[in-house]
């Protein structure tokens, strides 16, 4: 028991990482209803957009002044492979059957993560992700990294103002309305396609500020990190109730308390020793999954947007 409060800092550490990128996949389907498979390559590209500014600065820069440019770079990144996917390859199909999108986004998973691995230098492998200098700090039994603090402060912040966003300003209430009803929503004057487009930009702005945080957590980037974590989030979205932004990062953080405490601690569970350690750890989360949507299918917050005929 001594070693609980270090996993549910784990827990809610790693639930604050699924839930920043969560929200590209709740904000994405609860305004056109798609099921963005590629944001967890959008979330990816975000973390080598971020290298790539580290890299791009002169020897002896601080990490201090590179941070807040390496946020800018990976948010630069995600953000116009978002908008760019958004265009040319969902826009076109927003009339077809869902399948055809849902194909697609699959597709432009694929074809973003073997770019990457293709064309970005030394990407084959992992490449080295540069550290916030300090730490760690331990408080009691409890161990946090200098990566630790700013995903844990990144997380909350990024929630409050996109929160603030959707429920203040003229845009945030013309994405409601396009959430409710996107022809009615038209009619009314609010040019749906930009909100749209809004909408994904926002998502994938969240998804490059959780890549830096992963390098920043794990000293590294690959072109793989993406669709493990892209999946947990989708995950995270469906338990919270897909569709609620709020209920996204809900959804993150149950799952990565789930996640943590299993990995930890089903081991000691008589019987259950082959089913423990990081191995299963993926496998948990989705046991997880299937458990709360057997019991409650809308998910813990339920979805807010109206169903659509």
């Amino acid at each position: 028991m001594h070693e609980l409060p270090q996993q549910l800092v784990n827990g809610l550490l790693l639930g604050s990482m699924y839930g920043l990128i969560a929200i590209g996949y709740t904000m994405v389907y609860g305004i056109v209803q798609l099921i963005n498979f590629a944001h967890g390559e959008i979330f990816m590209t975000g973390g080598f957009g971020a290298l790539t500014v580290w890299l791009s600065l002169p020897d002896g820069t601080t990490m201090w002044l590179a941070l807040p440019l390496m946020l800018i770079g990976a948010i630069v990144v995600s953000t116009l492979i978002a908008v760019g996917a958004e265009r040319f390859a969902y826009r076109p199909l927003r009339g077809a059957p869902r399948l055809a999108p849902l194909i697609t986004a699959i597709g432009l998973s694929l074809a973003l993560q073997q770019a990457v691995w293709a064309w970005y230098p030394g990407a084959k492998s992992a490449r080295t992700f540069p550290e916030i200098p300090g730490g760690p700090f331990h408080l009691g039994s409890v161990t946090i990294q200098t990566g630790d603090i700013f995903l844990i402060s990144a997380a909350p912040v990024s929630m409050l103002i996109l929160g603030w966003f959707v429920m203040k300003t003229r845009v945030g209430r013309g994405m409601q309305a396009t959430a409710q009803d996107p022809d009615t929503a038209k009619l009314m004057g609010i040019n749906t396609d930009r909100v749209i487009v809004i909408a994904f930009a926002l998502g994938a702005a969240f998804a490059g500020i959780a890549a830096v945080a992963y390098g920043l957590k794990y000293g590294q980037v690959n072109f793989k990190m993406g669709f493990i974590l892209g999946l947990k989030a989708f995950t995270a979205a469906v338990l919270g109730g897909i569709g609620n932004i709020y209920g996204a990062m809900i959804g993150g953080v149950v799952l990565g308390v789930a996640e943590a405490l299993t990995t930890a601690y089903v081991t000691d569970i008589p019987g259950m020793q082959q089913l423990g350690g990081q191995t299963w750890a993926d496998v948990w989360a989705f046991v997880l999954l299937i458990v709360v949507l057997l019991v409650r299918p809308q998910g813990i917050l339920g979805e807010r947007v109206a169903d659509r005929a």
